[in-house]
């Protein structure tokens, strides 16, 4: 019975040794082949480069579809890494032989030899990667390229505005915002910052020195460290009607005895206009422009120019049709004074703390109580940024780089907050406390948490279930917050938000007085003149209408006459009257 079976079982054996060596034989064939052909591509590299042995090494890092043709200075690549690194991107039309082992049909292993490789040139060359890129210096933009300049943070040419975008910086974004308030020069930085200014910087760089790419388009470059790719501004079709909504009517004041002094550079024009005088202002980086007459004058606010008691309309209407001479004012002579859209750049400047701070300051507020406008007010007015115990990139992205630090490095004059624990308040030596209207708090909150911080809620979030829930949850908040930071506080000063709208300066310098910081009253009028700063809602607001049912109102003022009353107690100023029951 087990003979029939031999002879099957014989073969089998037999087969299985023979596809083993043949197996074997073209494996090795296979290897004599490869180190044949590589032998070859070595050869004809050597030969095929003359004068610069540089050459095959350019075309490996740039890859397909790259035109930059920059020797690459690196002396660690050998002749066998740059076999492998052609076999990596494949045979070119000139190339015709190769590794072919190094090509996989196989995806996963086609990314992790590209992996591989990148990790591999950024160690090589991590301050030149960009450089193997293709970027550019053009975008949609209608802007003219100027060249790559050097910046010094102490000292900005461009400073006029300012603002950043991690993720979505590009040229022409820069390029519209500066248009917008009237600026000639839009300088990007870090591949994310983004500044506008009416003059150039006098540092020229050179131009690779500006190397990196646009956060927001690829391909294209946004200055580098410390360096500012800097475009001629372009005049949009749309800027200019946004440049006369942006001018401010501030009224009608008597004229400084000392006008030359006090508003230093003048026009003159027969037919002179707002605009015209505002422009002309803007142009000379001025945040004021005064008009008389036929005759424009531009400056800043000072100790004898405050712009606080303003005057009849009527008494500058008179004067329109005067003498169209630049002399002194007489007596009894007024201007109109209007606010152009730059800004006052005698307190833009701000800085980290060059040494950590002794006292842990925090700047604490219930949400939607004016927080983020405080922490303006105060930067502006010290020259230090602000910290936060939370991170907020919208924040960063307007200019609060203290977002971006640890809330606990102490490089920052205050620490924003939002919470009420006896933990979160006792690690803090002492809180500015901003307290608001629970009513507009809770509005702005939810404002916020619907359409982010510059918009409003729709009709169809007001009148979902999201609105009682929301209020029946934050209004107690609103309440216990306060509460808590006058039982656990170790100092306090308290600030109403209301107060401080109202009368800023007064309000501001106490803040002031109460960080320990020593600011002059020129750098405080321009923090007043620069007030709302880039978050003040715009838009459709609803008026008249309340959201507030008889319910909500009930259990609101029940809370405000306890924080009243606890205020008191703790020997501070009760809550405003505008707060009181309804």
């Amino acid at each position: 019975m087990a003979k029939p079976f031999f002879r099957p079982q014989k073969f089998l054996r037999r087969t299985q040794f023979l596809l083993f060596f043949l197996t074997a034989a073209y494996l090795m064939a296979g290897s004599l082949l490869l180190l044949q052909r590589s032998r070859f591509v070595l050869q004809q590299g050597f030969r095929g480069a003359s004068g610069n042995q540089a050459l095959p090494i350019v075309d490996s890092l740039v890859g397909a579809g790259s035109a930059d043709t920059r020797p690459v200075q690196n002396t660690h690549l050998t002749p066998k890494l740059l076999v492998n690194m052609d076999a990596f991107h494949g045979p070119t039309p000139d190339q015709k032989y190769g590794p072919r082992w190094l090509m996989s049909r196989n995806s996963e292993l086609r990314q992790l030899r590209r992996r591989w490789f990148l990790r591999f040139v950024n160690e090589q060359e991590p301050m030149q990667s960009v450089g193997t890129k293709r970027l550019k210096h053009t975008s949609e933009s209608k802007g003219t390229y100027i060249g790559c300049f050097g910046d010094d943070s102490r000292e900005r040419t461009l400073k006029g505005a300012v603002f950043y975008d991690l993720r979505k910086m590009t040229i022409s974004h820069c390029q519209e915002a500066c248009s917008e308030r009237a600026y000639t020069y839009a300088g990007l930085e870090y591949g994310a910052e983004c500044y506008c200014g009416n003059k150039l910087p006098t540092t020229l760089a050179k131009q690779e020195e500006c190397n990196n790419e646009c956060k927001g388009e690829k391909g294209t470059i946004c200055g580098g460290i410390n360096r500012l790719s800097v475009y001629r501004v372009e005049e949009q079709p749309w800027a200019g009607p946004k440049r006369r909504q942006n001018i401010i009517y501030r009224g009608c004041f008597r004229a400084p005895e000392n006008l030359t002094n006090t508003l230093p550079v003048s026009l003159i024009h027969a037919n002179l206009t707002v605009e015209m005088c505002s422009e002309f202002c803007s142009k000379k980086e001025f945040p004021l422009a005064a008009i008389r007459g036929p005759q424009c004058r531009c400056g800043f606010p000072t100790i004898h120019f405050p712009l606080r008691n303003s005057t009849d309309s009527l008494f500058c209407s008179r004067l329109q049709n005067g003498s169209s001479t630049a002399e002194e004012p007489k007596r009894g002579d007024y201007l109109f004074v209007y606010q152009t859209p730059v800004q006052d750049t005698r307190c833009t400047d701000r800085m980290f703390l060059p040494t950590k701070s002794k006292a842990f300051v925090a700047l604490s507020s219930f949400p939607g109580a004016g927080n983020t406008w405080a922490r303006h007010l105060i930067e502006h007015a010290t020259g230090f940024y602000t910290g936060s115990y939370y991170f907020d990139g919208t924040l960063y992205n307007k200019g609060f780089k203290g977002e971006k630090d640890h809330w606990r490095s102490r490089r920052t004059i205050c620490v924003k907050t939002h919470e009420s624990g006896q933990k979160e308040i006792e690690m803090f030596d002492s809180a500015i406390l901003l307290i608001r209207n629970p009513y507009k708090s809770l509005v702005a909150e939810f404002n916020r948490k619907c359409a982010g911080h510059l918009g409003y809620a729709t009709d169809r979030n007001w009148k979902s279930k999201e609105w009682p829930d929301f209020v029946n949850s934050y209004a107690s908040w609103w309440a216990s917050h306060v509460l808590d930071w006058l039982k656990y506080g170790k100092r306090l000063l308290v600030i109403h938000y209301e107060d401080l709208k109202q009368a800023l300066l007064p309000n501001l310098k106490e803040m002031v007085r109460f960080l320990n910081i020593t600011v002059t009253e020129d750098r405080l009028l321009c923090v007043e003149n620069n007030r709302d700063g880039n978050f003040k809602r715009s838009g459709a607001r609803q008026k008249g209408f309340d959201p507030f049912t008889e319910e909500m109102k009930n259990m609101i003022n029940k809370y405000i006459m306890m924080v009243d009353k606890a205020l008191r107690e703790r020997n501070f100023i009760g809550l405003p009257k505008e707060y009181l029951p309804r």
